[in-house]
């Protein structure tokens, strides 16, 4: 009891400990996208001498930030796609979010979980009525429909009940198309001004559309099978 209150203690104590040192030293400023287009040319040059290296330096890096719930997620997307390319960069970060978004589940889940309900608790109770309507549907849905920002999910998600490994593979599969979209926004990285340029209003509508299908689906085939036992009847 006392061992496991230790571990708790001191991975609560290294995640303040990051935190504190990315407020102190300003470390935000070099997930920034004036700062990622202003060193991509020395970045490629890195990448052009050390490919495996890099990609997983880059890795290491965008498993930190989503676990730790800080900023620059979004920049280290197009940084992926500026970098790597379309095919290399979607597999990097795709994984490496995955892994990143499953960390921090898991410390919501075992370390914050009464710090993570009071101040999530509006959205934890959508949330929990949603997976309990439509399980791990709702999920995909949360991951292609920007109701609510990823590290939120990432966070109130640990609250509910979803096993680990199933919230890891329907992230994966849910955040796939928008990783895709800024990965390949990334590839024209320089003439980028801002984030809220590249999901237009007409992508959004299409995300949602799709993240509205597995669920239409599940109350269509739900529906059908009603039927179909109501006729045997």
């Amino acid at each position: 009891m006392k061992t496991n209150l230790l571990k708790k203690l001191l991975i609560l104590g290294l995640l303040l400990l990051v935190v504190v040192l990315f407020q102190l030293f300003d470390l935000g400023q070099y997930l920034s996208l004036d700062y990622l287009k202003a060193q991509q040319a020395e970045l490629l040059e890195l990448y052009e001498r050390r490919p495996v290296l890099m990609v997983a330096l880059y890795m290491g890096v965008y498993i930190l930030v989503t676990a730790f719930s800080l900023p620059g997620a979004a920049v280290m997307t197009l940084a992926g796609g500026g970098l790597f390319g379309l095919v290399t960069g979607t597999l990097a970060v795709s994984f490496a979010s995955t892994i990143g978004a499953t960390l921090a589940c898991m410390v919501a889940r075992y370390l914050l979980r009464d710090w993570v309900q009071h101040k999530f608790g509006d959205k934890l109770t959508r949330i929990n009525q949603g997976m309990a309507r439509e399980g791990g549907f709702y999920l995909f849905s949360l991951r292609l429909v920007p109701l609510f920002p990823f590290f939120v999910i990432n966070l109130v998600m640990g609250l509910t009940s979803i096993r680990l490994l199933t919230y890891a593979w329907v992230s994966q599969l849910g955040m796939l198309p928008a990783t895709i979209v800024y990965v390949n926004a990334g590839k024209e990285l320089a003439r980028i001004e801002s984030l809220a340029g590249i999901l237009s209003p007409s992508l959004i509508l299409s995300f949602a559309l799709l993240g509205l299908l597995p669920i239409a689906t599940k109350k269509l085939l739900a529906l059908v099978t009603a039927k179909k036992d109501h006729s045997l009847h």
